[in-house]
């Protein structure tokens, strides 16, 4: 029986992994039935559709930047399952907020008034969950698991989440927003029953005094972290990597429509395909460093991210609009020359960057002792959110300065290059603490 077969029945992995499994299937279930609704019943500008998507980007991150340091120190020093069972309890009212600013929405009452921002305010209120979710996720596997059991634990959870954010997605561009509405409660519901299984996760250090000054807490918790170079190394590399993703989320929606003249179904197409394309990285990268966690391939795979997303940028400026025509079906879609290797470039991109982060998540979590994992993944969320944010904000700027949506692609094509020289430093820096550790063993 493999590693990840033996976890996936073992309790110490199966409450959590379902747990994490539903919350991430929930929040991209409500963020893109909000999304595709807005962008293709509401808005009827690019630009406007690309200032919607950054927004409500923005607005899920924007937590993770500010809330991170406090939700570290609760998960490092509180019951991580205690915590569980708080964090999904709340899910239910968030969503119950959520599915009412849908069904206004499909309604047509106070869709600028009151539909758009009880939405808007519900995945802020998501971004609050998962902030204090996204710490014990990772902080607690080293807790339940082996050694040799960690680096399949994440790369199960990685592909789990992107396996839910495929489900999510797939049902956000292909059922009526009304019972997208319907679908966020009842999996808030089933999310709270799974999350009161998760195995007790004691605290490993004395409680101490929460520091509720939100700016003060976050820089000290930073600082406390990035003084180890490898940690600071994964950290900055992962930012990169989600700041890349955020471009490319966000640039989807409206591209899909504008350039490519697709259907929100052929928009959910091409988040599912992302989705199949991280899920396939994460495990393969576990195969090949058969357990080990390193950063051995990382360069290499974010230099290949870089390069599928210019052949994706190709691909969408050789495409044939149809601008008098209605919005291409998913069949429709299919038939066209071009989607295949469109497609085929975006299951690239997805692959390469699964392979790139899972690893380091995984460096997160076993390089530091287990007493400060959490507060380790919380500083990682703090510096990756606020690069999101930037990102974002980019985005919204270069619509802003009327660059096209297609053109934006590029951006994040550059900074594969910074990605790449970042996940080189950090092997390095690998074999080097390697050669330190043998050197003193010999000694």
């Amino acid at each position: 029986m493999t590693t990840q077969t033996h976890l996936i029945h073992s309790r110490r992995f199966l409450p959590l992994f379902v747990t994490q499994l539903l919350g991430a299937f929930n929040d991209n279930l409500f963020k893109n039935a909000m999304i595709l609704y807005v962008v293709y019943s509401i808005y009827s500008s690019e630009a406007e559709e690309a200032r919607f998507s950054a927004i409500a980007s923005a607005l899920f991150i924007l937590p993770f930047f500010l809330l991170s340091a406090l939700s570290g120190q609760l998960a490092d020093m509180r019951d991580k399952a205690r915590i569980i069972r708080i964090i999904k309890a709340c899910e239910i009212g968030i969503m119950l907020v959520g599915a009412a600013g849908l069904v206004l929405a499909w309604k047509g009452i106070g869709v600028h008034t009151f539909a758009i921002p009880l939405m808007l305010l519900a995945l802020l209120a998501m971004g609050v969950h998962s902030t204090f979710f996204g710490p014990i996720k990772y902080a607690i596997l080293p807790q339940h698991l082996h050694e040799d059991e960690v680096l399949a634990g994440t790369g199960l959870v990685e592909a789990g989440t992107y396996i839910a954010i495929l489900a999510g997605t797939i049902l956000a561009g292909w059922i009526p927003v009304q019972w997208a509405a319907i679908g966020v409660v009842l999996t808030s519901l089933v999310g709270y029953a799974t999350g009161r299984q998760v195995p007790p996760a004691k605290p490993l250090i004395p409680a101490q005094p929460l520091d509720f000054h939100l700016i003060r807490s976050s820089i000290t918790l930073v600082n406390n972290t990035l003084h180890h170079r490898r940690v600071f190394l994964a950290i900055m590399a992962i930012s990169f990597f989600w700041t890349i993703g955020a471009v490319l989320f966000i640039q989807f929606p409206p591209l899909a429509k504008n350039v490519l003249d697709a259907s929100k179904e052929v928009a959910s197409v091409f988040l599912v395909v992302f989705s199949i394309g991280v899920s396939i990285g994460s495990m393969s990268v576990n195969a090949l460093l058969k357990g080990k966690v390193s950063a051995r391939y990382s360069p290499a795979s974010v230099v290949v991210m870089g390069l599928f997303i210019v052949a994706f940028y190709f691909v969408c400026r050789e495409w044939t609009p149809h601008p008098s025509a209605p919005l291409m079906d998913v069949p429709t879609f299919l038939a066209q020359r071009l989607a295949i290797p469109l497609l085929l470039s975006l299951l690239g991109i997805a692959m390469a960057g699964g392979m790139f982060v899972v690893p380091l998540y995984a460096f997160l979590t076993t390089t530091v002792d287990k007493s400060e994992t959490a507060r380790t993944i919380a500083a990682n969320n703090i510096v990756n959110s606020g690069a999101m944010v930037v990102g974002s904000l980019l985005a919204i700027g270069l619509s802003a300065a009327n660059v096209a949506i297609i053109n934006q692609l590029l951006l994040g094509a550059a900074m594969c290059l910074f990605a790449s020289w970042l996940g080189k430093l950090l092997y390095a820096a690998e074999l080097e603490a390697e050669a330190e550790k043998q050197a003193g063993t010999a000694a």
